[in-house]
């Protein structure tokens, strides 16, 4: 694990694998961490064949705040992260597959092989931009405990019955503060909804995997199948499908990649 400075933001970086053969960057959702990865580390070390990146993108667990969160912002500090690489290939869930796919379109001077992604949202609602704008707003909301702190971030991530709030990774999602404790991320990180997906999936040069959970509130694999009919529905899964079975997602990592 790092701090690394990306874009005058210190980013928290965690590297693995080895240094010889093709690099893979997760990226995690909205309110999310890189500890939502924790699931997939197993097979990352056993299988894939190359290095691999996981961070906290900016505004996001043991990441600093910014005054910009706009997905270009996102996209820049990723391809700086990761500019060099021989064979990159993007995996994201929601948001990190939004910004994988945007880093596909050549324009932050890196060229993927591929990117995989999990529930990309691709619209919203005059309602749910309603609430962005809100949530937008809203000031922090401190806990006097750090269990409340736990259960609030596995609850706005939509991981409640499938996290345990006492885990590491709920760790990661929280912060203390002069006795209280607040969830980690800046909630002006949700500004991000405001990209047009479909326009940034049309600019990729490269293959992009889209995928959602037969089970998923808020992307179907129909609603992805209309930008590309390859789209997969992944059986008896929700939005968090990398965390509710991370061998599901490593499946479209191993295919796309050519992992046997």
């Amino acid at each position: 694990m790092s701090i690394r400075q990306v874009g005058g933001v210190d980013l928290w970086v965690e590297q693995g694998g080895t240094s010889n053969g093709p690099t893979l960057l997760l990226m995690h959702g909205l309110s999310g961490t890189g500890g939502v990865w924790s699931g997939l580390r197993p097979l990352l070390e056993k299988y894939w064949p190359g290095s691999w990146v996981i961070p906290d993108l900016r505004g996001h667990g043991r990441s600093a705040h910014s005054e910009n969160y706009g997905i270009a912002c996102h996209a820049t500090d990723m391809a700086e992260l990761v500019r060099g690489s021989d064979e990159l290939y993007l995996a994201g869930h929601s948001m990190g597959g939004l910004v994988g796919i945007l880093m596909a379109s050549g324009w932050f001077g890196v060229a993927p092989k591929a990117v995989v992604t999990a529930g990309v949202k691709l619209n919203w609602t005059e309602k749910e931009y309603l609430g962005l704008k809100k949530l937008i707003e809203m000031p922090v909301r401190w806990f006097k405990t750090e269990k409340e702190a736990r259960e609030r971030f596995v609850l706005v991530t939509g991981l409640r019955g499938v996290i345990d709030p006492a885990s590491e990774f709920a760790r990661t999602g929280i912060r203390q503060e002069k006795g209280k404790w607040r969830l980690a991320a800046d909630n002006r990180t949700a500004m991000v909804a405001y990209a047009d997906a479909p326009d940034i999936y049309n600019a990729a040069r490269s293959p992009i995997t889209l995928a959602a959970g037969e089970f998923d509130q808020m992307v179907s694999a129909a609603a992805l199948k209309v930008l590309n009919p390859l789209a997969e529905e992944i059986p008896g899964l929700g939005h968090n499908l990398h965390v509710e079975n991370p061998s599901a997602f490593w499946k479209l990592i191993s295919k796309t990649a050519g992992i046997n």
